[in-house]
């Protein structure tokens, strides 16, 4: 594994974190997915201004959630935890990275239903790509024990295990660019506004929920973990919203919402 990227420029020798990289490449990749989703609905609005604000939104929210679920290691380590490169909790990036694009297409005059449908395909594509991430500094987010004969192990990882065990975060990179993949081309149809969030939901949801099963994570409610209990209440919102666009909207993708106009 490679926690760290290690150049020589003269006397400096610098470290490049590889979870950072990837965070990095990450917001980019959704900021490009998010861009061509604006240009395809003919809105001219900041994408990667909103993607990088919404990226730092779920990061904040991802290791806040981490200390929240996790006490014994603010407790062990004090406010440092905060600053831990590792430690960040997927539903709690969901949230509050939902939460600041919801306020950005309200002030952008686009809609907070509206927006996330479009940043969908983007957060897909980038929670994939974070992932690889996960696997290159070997920060703990592998899986269980396994005899399969993809299993590997992670004697110089972060959190470092030498025995074999599942490769979860490659298995979440592709879900990620498989449900990306998928809302990209459903978003391009005729749809009701809110249905390819409420797509998402369920998808990203599911996969999450189904993964916990070969992960490492305390069970802590009638067999599962916190995050296949936020995994359930994601799916339960996605179906909800479902139903509730079926009802109720009559925005679709062949017909774009109104554009924001950059002023003359």
């Amino acid at each position: 594994m490679y926690p760290y990227i290690h150049f020589h420029l003269g006397a400096f020798h610098p470290e490049i974190p590889t979870f950072g990289l990837m965070l990095w490449l990450a917001a980019v990749a959704a900021g490009l997915v998010m861009e061509r989703s604006f240009r395809r609905a003919r809105i001219s609005a900041d994408a990667i201004t909103m993607v990088v604000i919404a990226m730092i939104a779920g990061i904040i929210g991802a290791k806040l959630w981490h200390v929240l679920d996790t006490p014994q290691d603010f407790r062990q380590q004090g406010w440092s935890a905060l600053w831990d490169t590792g430690g960040f909790a997927w539903f709690g990036g969901l949230v509050f990275g939902i939460s600041a694009l919801v306020i950005q297409g309200i002030r952008a005059k686009i809609g907070g239903l509206r927006i996330l449908d479009l940043a969908s395909p983007a957060a897909a594509f980038g929670y994939g790509i974070g992932r690889i991430g996960c696997f290159l500094s070997g920060d703990g987010c592998y899986g269980k024990p396994t005899h399969v004969p993809w299993g590997m192990a992670f004697p110089h990882g972060i959190d470092p295990v030498f025995v074999a065990v599942h490769p979860t975060p490659l298995y979440e990179l592709a879900g990620g660019l498989l449900i990306g993949t998928w809302l990209w081309f459903r978003a391009g149809k005729p749809r009701p506004t809110g249905s390819i969030l409420a797509q998402y939901l369920v998808l990203t949801g599911l996969a999450r929920f189904l993964v916990e099963f070969l992960r490492r994570n305390p069970h802590v409610l009638w067999g599962m973990s916190n995050a296949q209990c936020a995994s359930l209440g994601c799916v339960a919102a996605g179906i909800a919203l479902l139903v509730w666009t079926s009802r109720h909207s009559r925005v679709s993708s062949a017909e774009p919402a109104l554009a924001v106009q950059k002023p003359a």
